[in-house]
This record gives structure tokens, C-alpha cells and sequence, in this order.
């Protein structure tokens, strides 16, 4: 409660058989009650005494912040909270999800601690709490429940196990290695733990710790160590300027490889934020077999449509947008930018003979998805035509300049990933390729020579929902480009964002829990999954 919830083997989110309250029951059985609830759910955070965490899980005892008023209480039980806070004079800015409680159980539990610990106040009642909830993201128990409900495994490939690691309380975006044997997850806002195969879990780095929070609310989403094992955060910024809004790019870069880690401002580069929800921004980032770091730049369009907002600026593209750009991992300098015509290239890794390949989502019209070979210099399509397609997915869509030549994705010979129905270039459209990584010859057998790559799934409302999956794929090199043999290696998925992998184990990140587009079920916080060959 009021703080972000430890990382326990499911000490939150799940059914609880207490019946409801009636009517005739005294306080005192509420309150017994509630301190039931209490230490199943609360106290691993705040503790036995309510005393919580200096700076990390705020007080129930004498809490300023909870007594204020009731809505203070309900709400994070009901909705979760993030952001800065708050209470008795110190400040807290972690995430807390929400608890899968019904109305009389939240109204139990609130009435235990705002009567417990020197504190006396009002009890909460169930109907004070269904009030509240009803104004929340979630309205219902209901709607709580189905968003916070994990899904059962799925079956793993023949020949491997499948174990759940750990189940986060904030969402995960990106999994890094520090020197091929630590790994850790970057979540959404800006936090940096430390995961332990076992299970263990330990925050390393505080997001307000280094992400200058007085420049407005930071959106990470790319995240690597150098060789010599410095750690790098690729951040997107809205700022509200003059004349149009702007996106603003820093990447942070550790100031050594020794923690605590202190991140500072490597690079910044300032650019027109995007029309309507397109601004896709920075996301991976990862070094090179040359030392260089790479950077995805996604587009601030869909399709280079300029917009009717005054407050944006209706250019189109940029040269620093839809591209991927180099830079030293020292000396910061303006970007290179190394390969153009990429929509939003989300993930890419390097193949053992140092090929590099990037996952690329595509437009709302129904256009396949892409799987590129990245060379420097090249330009491979957007705006101008996607996959196998040279018709204009829109009718705004500029003529490519006088001879400027594409460069084709990878065609997708099957069976899955999009091409039952013959050879596309790359996938099912809307599936959103994400992370991605190539099994070199450290990897079991049966994945060596091939990549894994996870599809976060369709965002668009689809009759059939696409993605949702981890893919392998064998691509080979033919007359006319590239071609891939395409089979679903694990599924379903929930919003698989990432993939790494440790010691001959594949680690899969989940975004949420959700495994379809189904109703308008909030994203609450996945797990990291792990899969591993049976002896």
C-alpha cells in the first residue's frame, strides 16, 4: 500500500476466499479482519509496525498523506499509484499496483490501519470504496480482476522447461546484460533492478535518481551496458515549446561501471514531436560489434501526414526520425545516422558474422511488418511503401525522390509469424516485432544458427488477434536478398516486449498480463519468464 509492493513469489494479486461483511458485524471484526488482509498483503512494504521504508515505502502510521482525506486511502488500493508523493515531510516516487481485494476487504483492511498505530480516525465502508473504484481506471472489482489475472504458462518447445522468475510491480520494457553475467530490467519509469535467476530481485537505480524530473515526465525505453560495462538509458521527453512541441532525446550514460551508479546527460537532440499518437521516439539502444553504440529513432508519424494541430509541426519526417543512429561510446557528438526509411525499428541485435537485423512495426493501414538486414547508407521504404507492397498505403503518401533505392525486408517463407498463406515480407501486420536476439553456438543445439524474436501484439481492435508470441527464425541469405524460415516457438504470450538470453536459459519479458486486445483491460505489470533445456 502506498509504495511499490516487494518482489514475493504472488504476494498481492490473487484471489482471497474471505467472505463479505454483513451488516451486523462490529468494528471489531472488521478490524480483525483487516489486519488479516493487512499481513497478506501490506506488510512485507510496511511493515509489521506501519512504519514502512525511509524513501522507499512511505508510513501508514501517522501518515499525513492517508489520513488527509478517504480517497487517499481507497484509491491506490483500487487503482495503483506512481509518482512523487508526500508523507510527513519526505518524498517517495515509486509504483505501487493495484490489490485485488473486493469493496468490504479494501474498506477492512483501510479501517484496520486508520485504527491502528496511533491512528483514529473514521472506518472505511464498502460503499465509500465501490464510490471511489467506480471513478477508477478499473470501475469494478470485476474489471480489476480480469486485468490482474495471469495467464497459465504456456507449453514450452519440445525439449525445454518453462518456470515463471519473477512477476513485477511496475512494467518491464528492457532486459540487459552487464558483462555477459548480470541481468537487469529497465521498467517504465526509469528504475533499474537487478534480477537473480533464483528470483531475487533488487533495485539498483531510482529513476528520480537520475532522469532530471524537473524537464517533465521521462518515457524510457531503450537500455544497455557498454564493454566496459557503463549503463546507458535512451529516455524521450515531450516539452512544451514555441512554436510547436518538441521531443526531447537524452541518452544517460553512467559516469563508471561500479555502482551506485550515477547516470548523467550524455547526449540530448531535440526534434518536433509527433502528430496525434505517433511519436515513437527512442527506443533500443545497444552496442555494436564495432564498440559504436546504435541507436532506434522511430518516426513522429504514421505515414508522414503533417497534422491539422498548430501546436505541432506539420513537416513530416525528419533526418533524426524513423532511422537508427551511431554514436562513440565517448566523446558525445551530433549522431550518425546509419541506416533511413525505418518506421519505428523497436529491437535489433548482430548475427555472428557481425550482419545486423532489426524488428520494424509498420503503419494502422494494413501493411506487413518487417524483418531488415540494416547496412549503413541504406533506406529501406518509409514513407513511401512497406513490405512487398510499391502501392501507397495512403493516399497522402509522397512519391519517393528521383532515384532513391529500397532496400527489401526479409521475406517470410513460413509457416507462421504471417506467411500461411504464402511468402510476405516480413509479418502479420499490426503484430508489433519487438525484441530480438541471434543464438549463436553458446545456445542448445536446436536454436543455434537462428533468432528469437517476440511479437508484443496487436494495439489496433482486430477480429483476430495477431503476435502475442516468441518467434524462430533460420534466415538465410538468397539471389535476390534474404528469406527466413519462420516457426512459433513459444505461445501465447502477454505482450512479450523483450528477450535475452543467460547460461544456455532464454528470458522472456512480459509487458502485462493480458494474452489478446480483448475489451480495454489496463496493462497492469507482466513477469519475466524462463526457459530452459531439459538434461
Amino acid at each position: 500500500m502506498f509504495g511499490r509492493f516487494c518482489f514475493a513469489a504472488a504476494p498481492l494479486l490473487f484471489l482471497m476466499g474471505v467472505a463479505g461483511f454483513g451488516a451486523d458485524e462490529n468494528q471489531s471484526a472488521l478490524i480483525a479482519k483487516g489486519k488479516l488482509l493487512y499481513l497478506q498483503h501490506c506488510v512485507i512494504c510496511h511493515q509489521g509496525n506501519g512504519q514502512g521504508s525511509a524513501g522507499t515505502f512511505p508510513p501508514l502510521a501517522k501518515s499525513d498523506y492517508l489520513m488527509a482525506n478517504v480517497e487517499n486511502g481507497i484509491r491506490p488500493v483500487v487503482e495503483g499509484l506512481s509518482g512523487r508523493i508526500t508523507v510527513n515531510g519526505t518524498n517517495y516516487n515509486n509504483t505501487m499496483p493495484p490489490v485485488l481485494l473486493t469493496d468490504e476487504q479494501v474498506a477492512a483492511v483501510l479501517t484496520f490501519v486508520r485504527k491502528t498505530w496511533n491512528n483514529s480516525t473514521d472506518a472505511i465502508s464498502a460503499g465509500q470504496v465501490k464510490e471511489v473504484r467506480s471513478k477508477s481506471r478499473f470501475k469494478t472489482y470485476e474489471a480489476l480482476k480480469a486485468a490482474a489475472d495471469y495467464a497459465p504458462l504456456p507449453k514450452p518447445p519440445e525439449g525445454f522447461a518453462i518456470r515463471e522468475v519473477v512477476r513485477f510491480t511496475e512494467n518491464p520494457v528492457r532486459l540487459a546484460l552487464k558483462g555477459g553475467r548480470e541481468l537487469y530490467a529497465l521498467s517504465e519509469a526509469g528504475n533499474v533492478w537487478r534480477v537473480e535467476t533464483s528470483g531475487r530481485v533488487q533495485q539498483v537505480l531510482r529513476g528520480d535518481q537520475y532522469l532530471e524530473p524537473e524537464r517533465g515526465r521521462p518515457n524510457p525505453l531503450g537500455f544497455t551496458f557498454d564493454k566496459s560495462g557503463r549503463l546507458f538509458v535512451a529516455v524521450n521527453r515531450r516539452r512544451d515549446t514555441q512554436p510547436f512541441m518538441t521531443n526531447e532525446v537524452t541518452i544517460y550514460r553512467s559516469t563508471s561501471a561500479r555502482t551506485p551508479w550515477t547516470p548523467e546527460p550524455y547526449v540530448r537532440v531535440n526534434y518536433p514531436w509527433g502528430i496525434g499518437p505517433f511519436n515513437h521516439g527512442v527506443s533500443h539502444i545497444a552496442a555494436g560489434p564495432d564498440g559504436f553504440l546504435y541507436v532506434a529513432s522511430g518516426s513522429r508519424t504514421d505515414g508522414n501526414e503533417h497534422g491539422t494541430d498548430a501546436r505541432y509541426f506539420k513537416g513530416g519526417e525528419l533526418d533524426t526520425t524513423a532511422c537508427i543512429w551511431r554514436l562513440p561510446p565517448d566523446g558525445a557528438k551530433e549522431p550518425e545516422i546509419f541506416a533511413s526509411g525505418l518506421r519505428n525499428p523497436f529491437g535489433f541485435c548482430w548475427n555472428d558474422r557481425g550482419e545486423m537485423f532489426a524488428t520494424e512495426n509498420g503503419p494502422d493501414a494494413d501493411m506487413p511488418e518487417e524483418l531488415n538486414v540494416i547496412e549503413r547508407g541504406k533506406h529501406y521504404g518509409f514513407p513511401f511503401q512497406f513490405g512487398d507492397s510499391t502501392n501507397k498505403p495512403y493516399a497522402h503518401t509522397p512519391d519517393a525522390p528521383a532515384g532513391l533505392k529500397f532496400t527489401r525486408p526479409v521475406v517470410n517463407a513460413g509457416p507462421d509469424g504471417g506467411s500461411s498463406g504464402g511468402n510476405i515480407s516480413t509479418f502479420d501486420p499490426h503484430s508489433s516485432p519487438a525484441g530480438i536476439i541471434f543464438c549463436d553456438d553458446t545456445f542448445p543445439q536446436s536454436l543455434r544458427g537462428t533468432f528469437l524474436v517476440t511479437r508484443f501484439g496487436n494495439l489496433l481492435k482486430r477480429e483476430k488477434y495477431v503476435g502475442f508470441d516468441l518467434l524462430q527464425m533460420r534466415v538465410k541469405k538468397t539471389a535476390t536478398g534474404y528469406e527466413a524460415e519462420t516457426k512459433t516457438w513459444l505461445a501465447p504470450l502477454a505482450r512479450p516486449i523483450d528477450v535475452i538470453a543467460l547460461n544456455r536459459a532464454i528470458y522472456v519479458l512480459e509487458y502485462s498480463r493480458p494474452l489478446n486486445h480483448k475489451g480495454d483491460v489496463p496493462m497492469l505489470p507482466g513477469r519475466l519468464l524462463e526457459l530452459k533445456e531439459k538434461k
